[in-house]
């Protein structure tokens, strides 16, 4: 990526779509991107990232790290970043991207995780964590209503869906 980038992937989708594990294996890249995670972040602050905490506790932290990790873009020590959330709100990302922007990210893209409800809810019965059924199915009516689109503010959004892979 030309020098004057500086890459910000959003990672959407519900839990249990992947996105963790895909920003697992993008971070390997070369030369490395930096990974901005709330449940990370939930971990950090609270000692455990099963525990919800203060949005706004952990909404600075991210926006910090936002700041942070564009200085080590200039700085060449990273390629890039991704933001894992489950931003299935349209507002949400809308944030996301204004806050990206603010903190000197130029290009954004959107990584919509388009996995269905039923794969994703078969996911979470499997995990130690769980997230609650209605919360997911709320989330997905969220997605429904209102899907990643290029206009919100990305750069381009690119619709994965691993499951129809070949």
């Amino acid at each position: 990526m030309p020098a004057d980038k500086i890459p910000l992937w959003i990672l959407i989708g519900l839990p249990g779509s992947g996105k963790s594990t895909w920003a697992d294996f993008f971070m390997d890249i070369d030369p490395p991107y930096g990974l901005i995670s709330t449940d990370r972040i939930r971990a950090q602050l609270y000692g455990d990232e099963a525990i919800q905490g203060h949005w706004g506790t952990i909404w600075v932290e991210a926006t910090t790290q936002f700041e942070r990790h564009v200085e080590l873009i200039r700085a060449g020590n990273l390629g890039g970043s991704l933001y894992d959330a489950t931003n299935t709100r349209r507002r949400d990302r809308h944030l996301v991207i204004q806050v990206a922007r603010k903190a000197g990210f130029n290009t954004i893209f959107g990584m919509w995780f388009d996995v269905p409800l039923k794969t994703c809810l078969a996911r979470n019965q499997s995990r130690a964590r769980q997230v609650p059924t209605v919360v997911i199915e709320r989330m997905a009516r969220q997605l429904a209503g209102a899907p990643p689109h290029w206009l919100e503010g990305f750069t381009a959004v690119f619709r994965y869906n691993p499951l129809n892979l070949r």
